[in-house]
C-alpha cells in the first residue's frame, strides 16, 4: 500500500492518458485517481484525500464556458489553490489555470501553431526548474497570457508563456511532457489533418525528435514531479540512470549539439518582463 495520497489526474477524453507523467508518479510511490468530467466524473469538494492535481490537454478550448465540466473545472481549480496542494496544468490545464486566475486565452495573433518539438529556454527566474534549454513537445493552437501575481520560468519564440508558477505549488506547462512514442504515433495518426496547419511540423520530424529529444525529457520531469510533490526521485531514467541530476549527461543529451549550441539559443530568445497590472474589469 502506498505511503502517499493519491494524485488526482483529470483527462478530457475517454481515450485519454496520463503516459509519462502517470508512470513517472507510480515509480515515485503514488497512486493516480483518474477522473474525466467530460464523462461525468465528479471532483472532490476538498482535497484532503489527494497529494495533488494534474490537469492534462484535450482538443477543447479553454475559452469553452458552454461546455458544462470546462464551465466546472474552472471553478473549480480555486479549491485546489485555496487548499495550497500542488496543481500541475499541461496545455489545456495550463490555459484553464491561466483562465481561473483572470488572464487572457487566445489562438496566436498570426494563426501560428506549434505542433512536433520547439526550444524552451528558462528566464532568470527559472533557472533551478529548468537549468538548460530543452527541445519539448507541444500541440496547441491557443496560448496565455501571463496571469498577475504569477512568475513566468520558461519561454519560447512562438508562444512565448511556456512555463509559469503561481504562488509555490502550482504550475502551468504549455507543452506536453508526457508524451511517449505510442502517444506520438497515435496523435499525428488521428491529428494527420493539422500536421499541414501554420508553423506545424509533419509526421516524421516528430517521431525522429522524440527518439532524440525524448530521454532528457524523461529525465527532467522525473525530478520536477519529485520536487513538485516533496519525495524523493529514485526513477531509472530511460538509460538506466537515476534522476540524482538529470542535467549530469550536459547539452548533448538535452538535444544540443554541444554547450554553443544551447548558449546560442538563450540568446534567441529573450526573458519577458514580469507582468504588469491586472486589466480592467
Amino acid at each position: 500500500m502506498s505511503a502517499h495520497l493519491p494524485v488526482l489526474v483529470i483527462v478530457h477524453q475517454k481515450t485519454s492518458t496520463p503516459g509519462l507523467v502517470g508512470d513517472l508518479l507510480c515509480a515515485l510511490g503514488f497512486t493516480l485517481d483518474l477522473r474525466c468530467p467530460a464523462m461525468a466524473h465528479p471532483l472532490p469538494d476538498t482535497l484532503d484525500h489527494h497529494s495533488g492535481v494534474v490537469i492534462f490537454g484535450g482538443p477543447m478550448s479553454a475559452n469553452d464556458d458552454h461546455i458544462a465540466f470546462i464551465r466546472q473545472e474552472l471553478d473549480w481549480i480555486p479549491t485546489v489553490l485555496a487548499a495550497g496542494k500542488p496543481y500541475l496544468g499541461i496545455c489545456l490545464g495550463a490555459q484553464l489555470l491561466a483562465r481561473a486566475l483572470g488572464a487572457r486565452v487566445a489562438p496566436h495573433p498570426a494563426g501560428q501553431r506549434e505542433i512536433g518539438y520547439y526550444p524552451i529556454v528558462p528566464t532568470t527566474l527559472g533557472q533551478e526548474l529548468l537549468p538548460t534549454p530543452l527541445m519539448v513537445y507541444q500541440w496547441h493552437q491557443e496560448g496565455f497570457d501571463l496571469p498577475w501575481g504569477s512568475q513566468l520560468l520558461a519561454t519560447g519564440q512562438t508562444f512565448p508563456h511556456q512555463v509559469f508558477r503561481y504562488g509555490q505549488r502550482a504550475y502551468g506547462l504549455q507543452f506536453h511532457p508526457e508524451i511517449t512514442t505510442a502517444m506520438v504515433n497515435h496523435w499525428t495518426t488521428e491529428g494527420a489533418d493539422q500536421l499541414t496547419c501554420p508553423g506545424a511540423q509533419g509526421r516524421g520530424h516528430h517521431l525522429s525528435q522524440h527518439r532524440l529529444y525524448g530521454p532528457a525529457i524523461e529525465s527532467w520531469l522525473g525530478q520536477f514531479l519529485a520536487d513538485w510533490l516533496g519525495v524523493t526521485a529514485q526513477i531509472p531514467g530511460t538509460q538506466g540512470q537515476e534522476l540524482s541530476d538529470p542535467f549530469a549527461v550536459g547539452a548533448v543529451e538535452a538535444g544540443f549539439a554541444d554547450a554553443a549550441a544551447a548558449a546560442a539559443l538563450f540568446n534567441l530568445i529573450n526573458p519577458l518582463a514580469e507582468p504588469g497590472p491586472p486589466p480592467a474589469g
